[in-house]
């Protein structure tokens, strides 16, 4: 099914239907008014290319409760009677155990992958400035700057391609990739190891090319990487199998999926240093499935990648007292007046402005990108080839544009001298300022001072460099933070989606941070700078915060991470007023960037609410499942279930008697574990294998007249891979998975009832017959 079927069906049905009879009978008005405002509901849903529905599979996080199984939990429970040292107990320090390991993994390789960022970023920007100088003194031929940073621009951004050439999955920040998996689905290869090696030096050098992409979202995929793998015990790529280490226990996709959950948690602190933002995150936009106990693990897990950072950043002082300046951090915002916040009550009003600004910059930040992706699907994505030679030409486009904008600028801005009352914050600030073809030590260029950085430190002389004098700013003027902001911002749109790791969380703060900036110099302006509007670096973070939370549509982890990167508490009702009228502003013209990628890749996401087509109109169970069920008997012939796991590839098969009363289901891996490697003798064939006592027979299921809303519910809320359907007399007549929920296919079952018009009951009459069974299969 594709979005060009649905509006043709769409169409047909609204503007009238052929009947047999050659004449065109038109739906009731009503009909036609409701089915046109759910198609204009679901439109978002098919901007994507028509481009296959990819074949994922889904978790299962209940176990089947077979004859088997239960005597298996009750020999356990046998065991541990009068026995202090319980199986549950030692599952249990077990699990924690893991979560330590995974926080102190993640920690690790967040702290070392920094590292080599600055380092490579150091020896690029080292050579760049002497090439500028000497052009300046006439000691190097003119354009030798350019063509050095051309070079090592090319060659990072080369060799993060390359990674995503190694493993496609790694593209990306992702964040929808781990959304994705914890909602249920089984993206391919998606928390292998191979992923997260690629992951994490494909960023480290995406980030040291200097294209507007940040380090944020793939350490949340890191963490989910770690996670996986430590909990699993095995990987694929070497072969290697720790099953000795007892930890065979977790191999199953609810203690995985727990896992990840506190691994992406632990990305987060990792990235921001923020450990109670990372609990929220997962909270908020990973984890569709929570538990108290949860909450307790992922707490303790981003606790122990904090403590990690705190160990590898502080080696110098192990016995003194610990610098949270060598973690992630904003800086440090001070009160100008002692006991006071830097803005006025009345300044609120205006922060809500700024976050309304923010997500509408959000919404045409996000509006963009999926049309460039649409496209980029359509004509780039075809080929490795063809990814490869985009990345290398819009690296060329980001070192031009940044190259050519400080060039453009042309001004140099002499450097603050009187800064004795200015904290040491201030003044080294101040030497990070990048002279570009200045005289160094005396001038610098101020737009280049934003380019020519790292994020971090542009983030940080954006919200912290104070105004000085009646009607010029020390740093930067409002002519250099508009050349700044909007060709940066725009580069951004055009980056995030090729064929390189990388992330949106700084480009769009340092992006923010300029706006915000701008916004405060307008009005500091407007009162010829007598101190009525409150810093322009408190306006910076507010802008940081409108246009991050414009694009990702994030409100409490999003306040709580920045409150962390802050360290300050007088931001916190600002913040809140600024995300939530971004996230309100934002989500009137589309959906946050993470979930458009979704749609857009088709995968077949449940949301936490039931879709509004099903809120709308109704539908039952009947109308949306699959009647192309194969079932078996409890006893059955080698040869039938052979043929039926060779020809079809259901992950699982109802287990019905002769009148097609449900008995339990039977999941593929149950049957056969690798039925591609089983050689079966013809004498084989003819056997019978008895499945009762592995089968389960506490399989849920839902009648046939159940409404979409409760079906929908139902199978989110466990977490099911599919849904039995039966009628009144537990009669299998169909089955759902997780793809028939959608609105997509709920739009399409709705249009199909409306085109043939029949009554409930008798569409439940005509579909509703219990399924034969003969060999295996449906007759």
């Amino acid at each position: 099914m594709n979005g060009s079927s649905i509006h043709g069906d769409e169409s047909n049905l609204l503007s009238g239907v052929s009947n047999s009879s050659g004449g065109t009978s038109r739906p009731p008005k009503r009909i036609r008014r409701r089915l046109g405002s759910v198609l204009h509901q679901t439109s978002h849903h098919h901007h994507a290319p028509n481009v296959p529905v990819p074949s994922i599979e889904s978790h299962n996080y209940e176990p089947d409760e077979s004859e088997v199984w239960r005597s298996h939990t009750h020999s356990v429970n046998r065991a541990n009677r009068g026995q202090w040292w319980t199986t549950g107990k030692k599952r249990s320090v077990k699990r924690w155990g893991v979560t330590l390991v995974v926080g102190i993994i993640q920690g690790s390789i967040a702290y070392f992958c920094n590292m080599l960022t600055r380092s490579l970023s150091a020896v690029k920007w080292d050579h760049v400035y002497q090439a500028l100088q000497d052009e300046r003194t006439g000691d190097a031929w003119a354009g030798k700057g350019y063509f050095i940073f051309l070079f090592y621009q090319t060659l990072f951004v080369s060799v993060a391609s390359l990674m995503v050439y190694i493993e496609p999955v790694s593209a990306g920040s992702g964040i929808p990739e781990v959304k994705c998996f914890l909602n249920g689905i089984a993206i391919p290869r998606i928390v292998r190891l191979k992923t997260l090696f690629c992951k994490v030096f494909g960023v480290t050098f995406s980030v040291a090319a200097g294209l507007p992409v940040g380090k944020e979202g793939p350490m949340v995929h890191s963490g989910a990487v770690v996670a996986s793998s430590v909990s699993q015990g095995k990987t694929s790529v070497f072969g290697y199998d720790t099953s000795f280490t007892k930890i065979d226990d977790f191999r199953n996709d609810r203690e995985k999926r727990d896992f990840v959950a506190c691994g992406a948690a632990a990305g987060v602190c990792s990235a921001f240093s923020a450990p109670i933002g990372g609990v929220l995150f997962a909270l908020e936009e990973g984890a569709s499935y929570w538990s108290t106990k949860l909450t307790w693990r992922v707490f303790f897990c981003s606790m122990m990648t904090l403590l990690t950072l705190y160990t590898w950043k502080n080696l110098d002082s192990w016995w003194g007292q610990a610098s949270t300046e060598k973690l992630f951090s904003f800086g440090e915002f001070t009160s100008f007046d002692s006991g006071a916040v830097n803005f006025s009550i009345w300044e609120l009003f205006l922060f809500v402005i700024i976050g309304c600004l923010g997500g509408l910059i959000g919404a045409v930040f996000n509006a963009s990108n999926e049309q460039i992706t649409i496209w980029r699907m359509k004509h780039v994505n075809k080929s490795q080839l063809r990814r490869f030679l985009e990345v290398l030409c819009i690296s060329f486009i980001v070192t031009t544009v940044s190259f050519i904008m400080p060039m453009v600028w042309g001004r140099c801005t002499e450097l603050p001298v009187d800064v004795e009352d200015w904290s040491e914050q201030e003044k080294e600030l101040v030497e990070a300022l990048v002279p570009f073809k200045c005289v160094k030590g005396k001038e610098y260029n101020e737009v280049a001072s934003l380019i020519f950085t790292d994020a971090d430190d542009a983030i940080k002389q954006l919200f912290h460099f104070r105004e000085a004098g009646e009607d010029d700013i020390s740093t930067f003027s409002s002519a250099a933070l508009f050349l700044f902001f909007l060709p940066y911002i725009s580069l951004a749109t055009i980056v995030y989606g090729i064929a390189v790791p990388s992330g949106l969380f700084v480009p769009s703060l340092l992006s923010g941070a300029a706006f915000g900036r701008l916004c405060g110099h307008l009005l500091h302006k407007l009162d010829h700078t007598h101190g009525t509007f409150a810093d322009s670096g408190s306006y910076a973070l507010m802008g940081a915060a409108a246009v991050l939370g414009g694009m990702a549509r994030m409100t409490i982890s999003l306040t709580v991470i920045l409150l962390e990167a802050t360290g300050d508490m007088q931001y916190v009702l600002p913040l809140m007023l600024t995300l939530m009228a971004a996230r309100f502003t934002g989500n009137v013209f589309n959906e946050g960037l993470y979930d458009i990628h979704i749609h857009l890749k088709r995968i077949p996401f449940m949301d936490q609410d039931v879709p509004e087509i099903a809120e709308h109109h109704e539908i039952v169970a009947n109308q949306v499942m699959s009647a192309d069920v194969k079932c078996i008997r409890p006893v059955e012939r080698v040869g039938v279930l052979h043929d039926l796991l060779s020809q079809h590839g259901h992950s699982n098969f109802p287990i019905v008697d002769e009148h097609g009363t449900l008995y339990g289901t039977a999941g593929r891996n149950m049957l056969y574990p690798t039925v591609q490697d089983c050689v079966l003798e013809p004498s084989d064939r003819s056997c019978f294998v008895d499945l009762r006592p592995y089968a389960n027979t506490a399989a849920y299921t839902i009648n046939e007249t159940a409404s979409i809303q409760r079906t929908y519910r139902l199978f989110r809320t466990l977490g099911l891979r599919h849904l039995c359907v039966c009628n009144h007399n537990n009669q299998v007549v169909g089955i759902i998975t997780r793809k028939d929920l959608l609105p997509e296919a709920l739009l399409e079952s709705l249009l199909r009832v409306r085109r043939t018009g029949p009554a409930r009951g008798e569409e439940i009459e005509n579909h509703g017959t219990a399924l034969n069974i003969d060999q295996g299969t449906r007759l």
